[in-house]
């Protein structure tokens, strides 16, 4: 594998255990031959470690971080020729890396360097003390999608927070909240491992085409009390829409908007959950509406996947990215991450 021909170095210094989710030392410090140019791969256990980075080089840089399965960890960054700009981030790191029910993927933690004009001059990765999770429990629309071109806005989120927050995304694809409730790689994973003070955001309903009003709002409740039962903070997340124009210009129809063949409208009985149990809630149907409905009919295509697969349901890395953007808005809005840290641009 090519090495970095210009200054490189990389620290990789680990310490004690995570209360969470365990970081066992490493016997030494990991070096300039777990990267190359474009990627750094460091040989560690699950968990939740800090990341700094410092960017830049002798011309003018321009550099992005991804990281496991494509989550966007930090947003490009320019560097002017000779500057060095540093960069701190929070992530987890788990077996399976990506979609709960996926395969493992590559055991420790894998980053991409990325970029239109790539620099990293220093590195360091230390385990994470005191981080706060922000847990995703969702579906397609959210979840860390494997391949190009689809992208869940869980995916972007990352990106936006700073170290101290870290994004432990369990969506995945196709799951409602029954399924999610019975399947032992989902519900019954993820309620273990919150703490108290940790965030889990829950946007449930794009596969709940069969579900009945009084089982679908069960289902919510039992998930905002097992998180309060852990000690965490629910926060009840409407489903983003279906591009579904009526002639009008307007989403207004069952199809956008999350209604079922049963009738059940899933934002508006999350939105009575979320008020009756006094649960905060982002309401990511109706933001969503409004931007799409600013944009157009044709606009809007890139916001999906329609120009590539003719989806209106599933989001690209833009419409992914965009949609991030809402919630981590709504997260310093409701003053549920604190301001300082979540990323501005």
């Amino acid at each position: 594998m090519r090495r970095f021909a210009l200054t490189a170095l990389v620290a990789v210094t680990l310490g004690s255990a995570l209360s969470a989710a365990p970081a066992q030392a490493h016997p030494r410090p990991l070096d300039l031959s777990h990267c190359t140019a474009t990627a750094c791969h460091f040989d560690l256990p699950p968990g939740t470690y800090d990341v700094r980075v410092l960017l830049g080089g002798e011309t003018a840089s321009s550099t992005s971080i991804t990281g496991e399965t494509r989550r966007a960890l930090l947003p490009e960054t320019a560097a002017e020729a000779g500057e060095r700009v540093a960069r701190s981030l929070t992530v987890n790191v788990r077996t399976p890396e990506g979609e709960p029910t996926g395969p493992d993927g590559t055991a420790g933690l894998d980053l991409a360097i990325g970029g239109s004009a790539p620099a990293l001059a220093d590195i360091k990765v230390t385990p994470a003390r005191h981080a706060r999770q922000v847990f995703l429990v969702g579906d397609s629309t959210v979840c860390d999608q494997p391949g190009d071109p689809y992208s869940g806005w869980g995916q972007q989120l990352p990106q936006f927070l700073r170290k101290g927050v870290s994004v432990a995304n369990y969506a995945d694809s196709g799951e409602s909240t029954v399924s999610y409730l019975q399947n032992p790689q989902l519900w019954a994973t993820v309620q273990p491992l919150i703490h108290r003070g940790d965030l889990v955001l829950i946007q449930l309903a794009h596969n709940d085409k069969t579900t009945d009003g009084a089982t679908y709002r069960a289902n919510l409740e039992t998930l905002v009390a097992g998180v309060r039962e852990k000690g965490g903070t629910p926060v009840l997340v409407t489903p983003i829409v279906r591009r579904w124009f009526n002639s009008d210009g307007t989403l207004n129809n069952g199809t956008a908007l999350l209604v079922n063949g049963l009738g059940v409208d899933h934002p508006a009985v999350t939105r009575s959950v979320a008020a009756a149990h006094d649960v905060p809630l982002i309401d990511l149907t109706a933001k969503t509406k409004t931007l799409v409905e600013s944009l157009g009919a044709e606009a809007s295509k890139a916001l999906y996947l329609y120009n590539e697969k003719r989806d209106n349901t599933h989001t690209s890395v833009r419409g992914a990215t965009v949609y991030a953007e809402l919630v981590r808005a709504e997260l310093v809005t409701r003053h549920l991450v604190p301001k300082g840290l979540v990323r501005v641009g």
